[in-house]
């Protein structure tokens, strides 16, 4: 039985103590928000993971693109997979989060629209490698897809939902949950779960490297 390694133990014990903590540790009473700040441990942490992931994807593309090496085009893959199922729980647990807070899971607010049209951009990353059937061409494509998808993720997400007006915390001017409400007894549990659940997010991508170093050993068999 092969061995885990420490940093695997380390996302797991974390991940156990967010979930415990988040659901049943002490939490500030806030208007409106109420019990459903306890998805700051989840909705914000798998989007902190998704964008870590994302953007080891990229890293490994640029040195795919310069050592032409296809051990990086399936870290790239891998990564962009994994980040993409963080980023689609991200989406639903804002949704559900929203649901309680602003009265509907969906009310295209500029924060919600421009996640779903990043996660659309990635899912065409999906599609463009499924359509092409040269291996090196579509390691190359993929990578050349993967930098550019980022490079346009990041501002989707994060810089144009600032400059519109928006209900989502730390967009168009509405503050940020930790500049006035997340207190020393939710750091302790939100810190944890962003490592846990980044870790976890590289694990999952490892494992699908390996799944397809063995599909690779039985297809040249």
């Amino acid at each position: 039985m092969p061995k885990i390694s420490w940093w695997k133990w380390v996302s797991i014990l974390l991940l156990i103590y967010a979930v415990v903590l988040g659901f049943l540790g002490p939490i500030p009473r806030l208007h409106i928000v109420n019990e459903s700040i306890r998805n700051t441990y989840f909705h914000v942490p798998m989007w902190f993971g998704m964008i870590f992931l994302l953007g080891a994807s990229v890293w490994n593309s640029i040195q795919y693109l310069r050592h032409s090496r296809l051990e990086y085009d399936m870290l790239s893959h891998a990564y962009v997979q994994v980040g993409i199922l963080f980023g689609a729980l991200g989406l639903v647990t804002g949704m559900l989060w929203a649901n309680y807070t602003w009265g509907a899971p969906w009310s295209n607010d500029p924060k919600q629209t421009a996640s779903a049209i990043g996660l659309l951009i990635y899912f065409g990353y999906l599609v463009l490698r499924g359509s092409l059937n040269s291996e090196k061409e579509r390691a190359k494509v993929s990578a050349v897809y993967s930098i550019f998808a980022f490079a346009i993720f990041i501002p989707l997400i994060w810089v144009l939902p600032r400059f519109t007006d928006s209900l989502h915390p730390g967009n168009g001017g509405n503050p940020a949950f930790g500049k006035y409400d997340m207190d020393n007894q939710m750091r302790m549990v939100f810190y944890p779960a962003v490592i846990g659940w980044t870790l976890m997010g590289f694990w999952f991508g490892n494992l699908i490297v390996r799944i397809s170093r063995l599909q690779n050993k039985f297809s040249a068999l």
